[in-house]
């Protein structure tokens, strides 16, 4: 979660400003104008010779503190006041410690705004944990491992091999070959080989159950000290691992193991619609990019749709952020919720006398470190960079950056972490960069601070265009953001392949209008006439997805990737129709007509069916003439011999009289 800022709902009454002992310049006139928040005095000493002063300023009313590095000091004094945790916002490292700190009250203004937006709130799920724990690795650091654990975990210790087995029974051994590991905190489920249980009973040495196969087990979480590769790809809650030569990694394992007892919560980061999800059609796959990108296997297909287990996911977000329909969204922190983030920080930062605004979006952990050292040891970041935390870099998708362009930011730049997914990031940038027509927008791959900053520093930027007010889902505001960034271009925008945006291409000697397609079609775009033999399509709802591609029998149909800004691509057009055949017995119009002359040429005189009578006639008849010419058909093969008469009583009595 985000942990730079707590935010409210409410304005605070009071901004208590500290310049850190004269590090930083603070302007209390300039950020309350801005700002619209009545300042204090800009203390020097807060958290220590000025405590007082803080004390006082908590109990006069509801405050934010304009200090993050003392965040704990100022917390244990609101609760021995026993009042209200204040909120804080960070300055500091921010904005006041820089080479143009001085010049950096837009900035602070920004920052501030974003502080008081209302977080949504997020569900949670439950997770129960009874203790029960596996643990894995060499027999002297899990044996000693265990010993730890014991008393507040149900300990399970695997060993491939033991040379001697403890006689303790305050926690179990089991001798084996892991095989498998599946599931997450709470309900992992482990499949061993050659699995040798302690006998429980007899004299000497303790003796082992016969070896075997296949055997099972479940755990509520796993301490994996083997110092191989991890049993899962992604991190994964309730999987501890360490390297069994660090002491003091293994240490810090077996204590975070030891707190995982009792009740959790866990966000549902992400949320399905299967109404509008394109993944498939009658057995036809179509969109998998959410499948493709999840690196935990949380998603997977179900039928026609996907789902998502959420004790598996871990909450990257990059599923979200490639779905062409928005069929998931990310809740951790909602879409909506970002586009009023930006659409207010680029707002105030222009109101506050600021020019051309640059975005910086980092994670909590590397980029609030980042920023932290080049503001304590380097130049810090320039004035008109205004960083944003997000809680995921892969929920950062192509329409969040132009979004973010459209909202009058002049340049936006993404700071990699170590641990970033790279692929859904490239190609999101990629996409990007073909709509707004190679903006400023950067993925930064640094790790050290004043490479950073130099990167900031020297970057040159165009006038950010006039902004937009961010209303609808991704694909709404991608359109929008464009059109703001590019204007009305002559032809629809070229994009590379894979692209949610595009138009369907007939070929029109192939197609047969069978309109197969059309009845697939998740989201509409293809579309038939009643009244007309007819294929219609509309740009803006097509996904891309290539689910009428791939059911086309006759493969007429390509998918090209393209982006049409005109109001044309919310009309149907019509990509291919031919007349219909008039019925020769009642003269209604059905059908196609080439297709019932190709029928008619390759059966009539040509199959058994058709020769010699006049059930050729009946491929040239609508459905209603078609029935009635059948009923009255003599020469019907299913047809039966004739029906007895119905015998009634006077027929009765009259054969018996007789």
């Amino acid at each position: 979660m985000i942990n730079d800022e707590t935010r409210g709902g409410d304005m605070p009454n009071t901004l208590i400003l500290c310049d850190c002992s004269g590090s930083q310049k603070l302007d209390a006139k300039a950020l309350s104008n801005a700002s619209g928040m009545a300042c204090s005095r800009v203390h020097t000493a807060l958290c220590t010779d000025e405590l007082g002063d803080a004390a006082a300023q908590l109990k006069a009313g509801k405050a934010t503190i304009a200090c993050l590095q003392e965040r704990q000091i100022f917390e244990e004094l609101a609760d021995e006041l026993g009042l209200e945790t204040p909120s804080f916002v960070d300055l500091r490292d921010r904005a006041g410690w820089s080479d143009e700190g001085a010049k950096s009250a837009p900035k602070m203004a920004a920052l501030l705004a974003d502080s008081t937006l209302l977080v949504p709130v997020v569900k949670t799920l439950d997770i129960e944990s009874a203790g029960q724990c596996l643990i894995i690795g060499p027999e002297a650091v899990a044996l000693s491992a265990a010993a730890q654990l014991s008393e507040v975990l149900t300990v399970t210790v695997l060993l491939e091999r033991a040379e001697d087995i403890p006689l303790r029974r305050d926690f179990d051994v089991v001798i084996g070959q892991l095989r498998s590991a599946s599931g997450s905190f709470g309900q992992f489920e482990v499949s061993i080989d050659a699995l040798q249980m302690v006998q429980p009973f007899g004299r000497g040495a303790p003796q082992l159950t016969v070896p075997r196969d296949g055997g099972r087990s479940a755990c509520d979480l796993i301490l994996d000290l083997r110092g191989d590769l991890p049993l899962f790809h992604h991190k994964r809650d309730g999987y501890l691992r360490a390297d069994p030569r660090h002491a003091e990694a293994v240490s810090k394992a077996v204590f975070e193991a030891g707190q995982l007892v009792g009740g959790f919560e866990k966000p549902f980061y992400v949320a399905v619609d299967p109404h509008i999800c394109a993944h498939a059609r009658s057995g036809i796959t179509g969109c998998s990019n959410c499948i493709n990108t999840c690196e935990t296997g949380a998603i997977s297909a179900d039928g026609e749709h996907v789902k998502i287990d959420p004790l598996v996911c871990a909450g990257c977000g990059g599923c979200a952020s490639v779905c062409p329909s928005g069929a998931i969204t990310y809740e951790a922190q909602g879409f909506g919720y970002l586009l009023q983030r930006l659409e207010t920080m680029g707002k105030t930062y222009r109101e506050a006398g600021g020019h051309a605004p640059r975005l910086l979006v980092h994670e909590a952990e590397f980029g609030g470190e980042m920023i932290s050292l080049s503001a304590r040891f380097g130049r810090g970041l320039p004035a008109d960079v205004i960083p944003l935390e997000v809680e995921s870099l892969t929920t950062f998708g192509h329409a969040e950056m132009l979004v973010a362009l459209g909202c009058g930011f002049a340049a936006v730049d993404l700071l990699l972490t170590p641990k970033t997914e790279r692929p859904p990031l490239e190609s999101a940038h990629a996409l990007a960069l073909a709509i707004s027509d190679n903006a400023a927008i950067r993925l930064l791959d640094i790790t050290d601070p004043d490479a950073f900053s130099e990167a900031l520093y020297g970057q040159e930027v165009a006038k950010p265009c006039a902004p937009v007010l961010p209303i609808g889902n991704r694909r709404q505001v991608t359109r929008l953001a464009a059109k703001a960034l590019r204007g009305a271009p002559d032809a629809p925008i070229a994009l590379p392949a894979g692209a949610p945006f595009g138009a369907v291409v007939v070929d029109t000697e192939k197609c047969t209008l069978c309109l197969s397609c059309v009845s697939l079609c998740p989201s509409g775009a293809l579309l038939d006439n009643e009244d007309t033999p007819q294929l219609r399509f509309q740009e803006d709802a097509c996904l891309q997805c290539g689910i009428c591609s791939h059911a086309c029998p006759e493969n007429a149909i390509s998918l090209q990737p393209q982006l049409d800004l005109s109001d044309a691509a919310f009309s149907q057009r019509v990509l291919h129709e031919e007349d219909p055949f008039a019925c020769i017995s009642c003269g209604s119009l059905f059908g196609v007509k080439s297709s019932v002359e190709r029928i008619i040429e390759k059966l009539a005189d040509k199959h058994p069916m058709f020769t010699g009578s006049d059930n050729a006639k009946l491929i040239q008849m609508c459905d209603k003439c078609r029935v009635e010419a059948q009923f009255g058909n003599t020469s019907n093969p299913f047809q039966g011999a004739a029906r007895a008469p119905t015998r009634t009583t006077d027929d009765y009595l009259k054969e018996r009289e007789s």
